[in-house]
């Protein structure tokens, strides 16, 4: 089974999202696929080339990086499932109004053309606030299926809600069954 595993820029969940890449590696083909942002953002969370050679070394490939490498997705029927972990506010934004102008916005809308899952694993600090629509519409279309998430940091980040990036592997076997992990909110 061929997994896509697609990156946004939440840069301070990599640490938690890495292990879980290692762990699926394990069980599955993974191909990485890293958002414009991922791809090209140093941060103090580490630079763009210290995640790519992470990834790359973790999948056995490189990330697929432009809108042109993850096209052929869909057409050529490359993936069982597609992952997204971090999926920003911005990247749920443009899958909820289903716009493809990124390499991972054009991996799902790919993808989707097939009826396979696309898995998504919330890490936004507003969702409770502008992308909670947007999870909303992601959650009642087909083929989207949600890692189960919650407040990050209700104190201090009163709107921030993130994934439990442990629960992937779970959440994955529901997705590629049609179903989604309940529950979704922590």
């Amino acid at each position: 089974m061929t997994v896509g595993f697609a990156l946004c820029g939440s840069f301070c969940t990599y640490e938690k999202v890495f292990p879980v890449m290692e762990a699926l590696a394990a069980q599955y083909r993974l191909i990485p696929i890293f958002s414009q942002a991922a791809c090209t953002t140093d941060s103090r969370f580490g630079t763009a080339p210290e995640h790519l050679a992470r990834a790359a070394q973790i999948c056995g490939t490189q990330p697929l990086c432009t809108v042109a490498e993850v096209e052929p997705i869909g057409p050529k029927k490359l993936l069982d499932a597609l992952i997204i972990a971090p999926c920003t506010g911005n990247t749920l934004a443009k899958l909820a109004h289903s716009i493809a102008d990124s390499p991972v916005t054009m991996a799902a809308k790919s993808h989707l053309r097939n009826g396979r899952p696309v898995l998504i694993a919330v890490s936004t600090n507003d969702a409770l606030a502008g992308a909670a629509e947007n999870i909303g519409k992601l959650l009642v279309k087909k083929h989207y299926y949600f890692v189960p998430f919650g407040q990050d940091d209700p104190r201090n980040k009163p709107t921030s809600m993130v994934a439990d990036f442990t629960k992937i592997p779970q959440a994955l076997t529901k997705a590629l069954a049609g179903e989604q992990l309940q529950p979704i909110l922590l």
